[in-house]
């Protein structure tokens, strides 16, 4: 005990300003803060480091199974893989403890949950420098959630080091998937399982060649938004991206047309971020009245609007509902996600505009759907931007990007959501030294994507593909009164 009081002692006269009893915690503070998270069994280990530097030892342990590990003289713990599948297959719809001991002494313990439901074993993401700095290379990449292992899915040294943008897949299936390339070799990639389609999607008729995408869970059409966008420089969020304009429409895969309707698609509002209903018969989408930009973004505001989709007929309904008028709440609404299972919606609510990822105030929201009530979900929202989300293939996690580490970068975070929409305390995802990593890279993880298998390495096919210009093809448009 005698030691324990010295070091407190210590850190008491270099800081000046804490009591003695709070310092035991602090000495045992860890990044990243995995207290009294909830996780899934086939996570890989969630290695920390001691925040004060000093070397520690802990303890994992659950009902008859339980482990010690010490630390490196950094305080960075490197937990064995295989004693924690063993500690994670123990605590399977429980929990196990950690106690962490410095000195020879317990300065902290906690929990952290074991969830019965797994996640998708991987992500995929791009990796790309802040919108506001010069950048030459970036790329779509998986990671491996049961382990550490991350592998390129594409990267743009393939072609001239252009753009690389907006990769989604249809119903988490790794062999059927797209992506956009633009500036030099544009065009839209389609990939269903060995056949790759390379797209040229500006038509007449459309502002922009298709941007944000949402499959329908058929496979055989993809709603897409058609943006005219702009960014500049913020004086305090260091960039404002914002449309010029914007509309809604919806691909046929198979036919290799556009479809679109006048109320989706129209001069007088700005329409854009589209995703389909679980059973394909509902295409929501954001809203906003048609102004000038940019005088007029601080006071434009998007809700969460449907229309109905007849995939049978290729048809749209003739009525607007309006799922949740953001407009009347001072708030706007982006990014809406509907779980797999139909239940929920989430999306991000911010106090303007339609891409929140510099706002500050962005914040996840979830609307059940059946009765259109909507919430922010307890323990996982932030003081800095929470923003893009996506569900896993069983509706039980969700992987949002955060600012909430340093306020610059955005980094993955996962959740635990059970079947009535309660929500456990997120967790950064982890890595093999997580403090040195998040400190050390400059790239945001952006568009944060789960999928139920690894995404083959097609990327030289890719390549030829893009860049062989005789085997484009050019989508037609289709206009329905």
């Amino acid at each position: 005990m005698k030691i324990v009081i010295n070091l407190s002692l210590i850190i008491f006269l270099a800081s000046c300003k804490r009591a003695v009893g709070e310092d035991y915690a602090e000495v045992a503070a860890i990044f990243p803060d995995y207290a009294d998270v909830t996780i899934p069994a086939n996570i890989a280990p969630l290695n920390f480091s001691v925040i004060s530097g000093l070397k520690a030892f802990a303890t994992f342990s659950c009902k008859d199974f339980s482990f010690n590990i010490s630390s490196n003289k950094k305080g960075e713990f490197n937990i064995p893989p295989a004693k924690w599948s063993q500690l994670l297959q123990a605590a399977k719809g429980d929990r196990f403890e950690v106690v962490i001991s410095i000195a020879e002494s317990n300065v902290r313990s906690f929990y952290i949950h074991v969830a019965n439901e797994p996640i998708d074993p991987y992500i995929v993401y791009r990796l790309i420098e802040p919108g506001y700095a010069l950048w030459n290379k970036m790329g779509i990449y998986q990671r491996h959630l049961g382990s550490y292992r991350e592998s390129a899915v594409y990267e743009n040294k393939m072609t001239s080091y252009n753009c690389v943008n907006c990769h989604s897949f249809c119903e988490h299936n790794p062999d059927k998937m797209l992506f956009h390339l633009r500036a030099k070799h544009a065009g839209t990639v389609f990939i269903d399982g060995d056949a790759i389609d390379f797209l040229q999607t500006k038509t007449e008729q459309t502002i922009s060649a298709l941007v944000y995408p949402s499959w329908h869970p058929s496979g055989k059409f993809v709603a897409f938004s058609v943006n005219r966008t702009s960014q500049v420089i913020h004086p305090t969020q260091r960039t404002e991206v914002f449309d010029l304009a914007s509309d809604v429409v919806v691909y046929d895969v198979e036919a290799q047309t556009i479809l679109t309707t006048p109320a989706i698609f129209s001069k007088s509002d700005f329409e854009t971020f589209p995703t389909f209903s679980a059973d394909g018969k509902t295409l929501y989408y954001c809203t906003g009245t048609a102004c000038v930009m940019p005088d007029s973004i601080q006071s434009l505001r998007y809700s969460l609007c449907s229309i109905s989709f007849d995939p049978d007929n290729k048809s749209f309904g003739n009525r607007i509902d309006t799922v949740y008028h953001a407009m009347r709440q001072g708030y706007s609404v982006s990014f809406p996600r509907v779980s797999p299972d139909g239940k929920y919606m989430l999306c991000t609510l911010s106090s303007y505009g339609t891409f929140p990822v510099w706002h500050k105030d962005a914040d996840l929201y979830l609307i059940d759907l059946e009765t259109n009530e909507g919430k922010y979900p307890e323990n996982v929202n932030s003081e800095q931007a929470d923003s893009y989300h996506s569900w896993s293939s069983n509706s039980r996690w969700i992987v949002f990007s955060s600012r909430r580490l340093d306020g610059l970068y955005t980094r993955p975070f996962f959740v635990y959501i059970n079947e009535n929409g309660e929500t456990a305390k997120p967790f950064l995802l982890p890595q093999k030294k997580s403090a040195a990593y998040y400190t050390e890279l400059t790239k945001s993880y952006n568009i944060p994507e789960f999928v139920t298998g690894n995404v083959k390495n097609r990327a030289y096919a890719i390549m030829q593909k893009a860049k062989d210009e005789t085997t484009h093809k050019q989508v037609s448009f289709e206009f329905f009164n």
